[in-house]
């Protein structure tokens, strides 16, 4: 996303939310590793978290010391400035860490929008892609802001899936007049309804 800024021109800074992340290959302008590291959660004799709750913890501890991401991100007059954040679910679905992280960001004046990030081997099977498409829901309405859900991976499909993936995308064009609520009955059967088939 950096690369594309800088190509159409717009300051576009990433800020690191990871505390698992292991390498990335762009510059950020803040790292939540400098102030809490997940190795250093579960390597603490007090916490004993696994993976999962170390993650939880460590964006606790962030809401808990904000003023440490304020000192980093200065007075930030970018264009944008994208939060890359930890891929656990539970952080965004039905815990209230991310949402009070996000009205942080709106009490000094963000515009928020989020993104979410679907792996594509979820729009090959019809019970993942159900089950992709209710957690993206579930985030939406959990983190009340705009929202937009993004395929990620289309490279590591092969050719043919992902010519079929592409060729379904292009044809389904649902309305509200096509939506039927037995089209959920389809992951149990294990097929679509007729105006949901290429």
């Amino acid at each position: 996303m950096a690369k594309h800024g800088q190509v159409s021109r717009r300051d576009i800074q990433v800020v690191n939310l990871d505390p698992a992340a292991e390498y990335f290959d762009y510059d950020v302008m803040a790292d939540i590793r400098d102030l809490i590291h997940l190795d250093d959660v579960l390597e603490d004799e007090n916490t004993r978290f696994g993976p999962n709750g170390g993650l939880v913890y460590c964006m606790e501890y962030l809401m808990a010391n904000i003023e440490w991401l304020r000192e980093q991100l200065g007075e930030a007059e970018d264009d944008y400035i994208l939060f890359d954040c930890p891929g656990q679910i539970e952080l965004y679905t039905h815990m209230t860490v991310m949402k009070d992280f996000i009205e942080t960001l709106e009490n000094w004046n963000f515009r928020v929008c989020g993104i979410f990030v679907i792996d594509t081997m979820f729009m090959v099977d019809t019970s993942k892609f159900i089950s992709g498409s209710l957690a993206a829901l579930s985030v939406m309405v959990n983190l009340t802001i705009p929202h937009v859900n993004v395929l990620s991976k289309m490279d590591l499909l092969n050719k043919k899936t992902r010519k079929t993936v592409l060729r379904q995308n292009r044809k389904v064009k649902v309305t509200e007049a096509d939506f039927d609520p037995s089209c959920f009955l389809c992951v149990v059967q294990g097929s679509w309804p007729p105006t949901l088939r290429t």
